[in-house]
């Protein structure tokens, strides 16, 4: 009787604590069910040690539904009542019996049927992660809290039918909701974990048949690529958006393809052609101006148009323009946007002491890192603060503002 090390590589995979799994099983007993679920962590615990090696009922029902997945794909034997899995209703009839519910109630139209109130009720709780990632940057149970709706929803999927538009809602907010957890990856600076969500939510956006979630995914794929340095495959990405569908129809997303590609060509050291990129920015922004934006793309207002402008004359060395591009992002963008104000207040701080700037620099790189809430986990703009204080530091300063941040720093950097 050996421990389940393919249950524990799901729970490592998702960042997940016996007390933390407990808790998401009792949370999908409930939505199963409609009555609590009673897991606790000893239970949990069973079922790593190989206590427990083929669980039933409620406990099967749980598992399944948090991790999206028989029972079986997590290390344990199989129930020996086996309903066949491509029979949706079957499907559904067992998890309704095992969470206690009358089983023949499961087979009605009303309870399998997917309608557009349960794509209403999964994008509701979307909205609220996009407000906690809003907020925290790349917070663990943001990224966690992702990747559970998305199993969730795909759970739903697979146990009942749905209208072809109503199905392709759910596999869109399934992609959607996938990618926020990639990007809350990316902003704890972890490219390969963002890259293994990336992989998920790219069929999950081709069964949705959805140019912009196509899209959306090749941007923070192209996001993780420039973050691991590999700065050729992140033009490449770019290019994709460009030449996608989503930006033939929509200037701003072409726009903001034009903008990474110049980013990446930037970084390459090609400038002429990373400011051949930026004229096209600029001129397919201008004509997006009286276009009301899509849910996702609306993030590219003109705040965040100037934040990633300066991070293209941040790599071509033109500073003073990137902390003049940063002066107008952060003038304009919303208080409660909190990860976004902190990131660019650590981009400003950085463009001011290349400029030589340092006492200033450690003034605005300060207010950046006291910007931060104290759940956030936005390594990009810690991370960024750790090179402006390089910066400073290789100046030799002996300013008083300057020496204090830099010690002050070397406590949280």
């Amino acid at each position: 009787m050996g421990a389940n090390v393919i249950l524990q590589g799901r729970m490592d995979e998702l960042g997940l604590t016996q007390d933390e799994l407990a808790r998401r099983m009792n949370i999908a007993l409930d939505e199963l069910g409609g009555r609590p679920g009673d897991v606790s962590a000893r239970t949990v615990r069973n079922l790593l040690n190989g206590s427990t090696r083929r669980p039933i009922g409620r406990t099967c029902a749980a598992l399944e539904a948090v991790f999206g997945c028989p029972v079986a794909d997590l290390g344990f034997a199989p129930p020996r009542t086996v309903v066949q899995a491509e029979d949706p209703v079957h499907r559904r009839t067992f998890l309704v019996a095992a969470t206690g519910t009358v089983a023949a109630v499961a087979t009605s139209p009303r309870l399998t049927r997917l309608g557009q109130r349960d794509a209403d009720r999964f994008r509701s709780e979307y909205t609220e992660l996009l407000r906690d990632d809003s907020r925290l940057g790349g917070a663990r149970r943001v990224e966690n809290r992702a990747i559970e709706l998305t199993a969730r929803i795909q759970s739903s999927l697979a146990g009942g039918g749905a209208s072809d538009r109503v199905q392709r809602q759910m596999y869109r907010l399934a992609s959607d909701t996938m990618c926020l957890a990639a990007f809350a990856a990316i902003d704890a600076s972890a490219p390969r974990r963002a890259r293994s969500h990336l992989d998920k939510a790219l069929p999950l956006a081709g069964l949705a048949r959805e140019g912009e979630a196509m899209y959306r995914v090749w941007d923070h794929l192209m996001l993780t690529s420039s973050q691991r340095e590999n700065h050729a495959e992140a033009a490449a990405g770019a290019e994709v958006m460009k030449r996608s569908s989503a930006a033939r129809r929509d200037p701003l997303y072409a726009s903001l393809g034009h903008m990474r590609h110049a980013n990446a060509l930037a970084r390459l050291h090609q400038p002429t052609e990373s400011l051949r990129a930026m004229s096209f920015v600029e001129k397919a922004f201008g004509r997006a101006e009286d276009v009301r934006p899509s849910t996702w793309i609306s993030f590219y207002d003109r705040a965040e148009y100037n934040a990633l402008a300066s991070y293209v004359w941040t790599a071509l060395g033109e500073h003073e323009r990137a902390e003049s591009c940063l002066h107008r992002t952060l003038a304009a963008i919303p208080d409660d946007m909190v990860r976004n104000k902190a990131l660019y207040t650590a981009h400003l701080s950085l463009s001011q002491a290349r400029q030589g700037e340092v006492e200033l620099a450690a003034g605005t790189g300060r207010r950046a890192y006291e910007m931060l809430l104290p759940a956030s986990g936005s390594l990009r703009t810690t991370r960024t603060l750790a090179v402006t204080r390089q910066v400073i530091e290789a100046t030799g300063t002996k300013a008083s503002e300057a020496v204090s941040w830099i010690e002050e720093s070397g406590r949280w950097i």
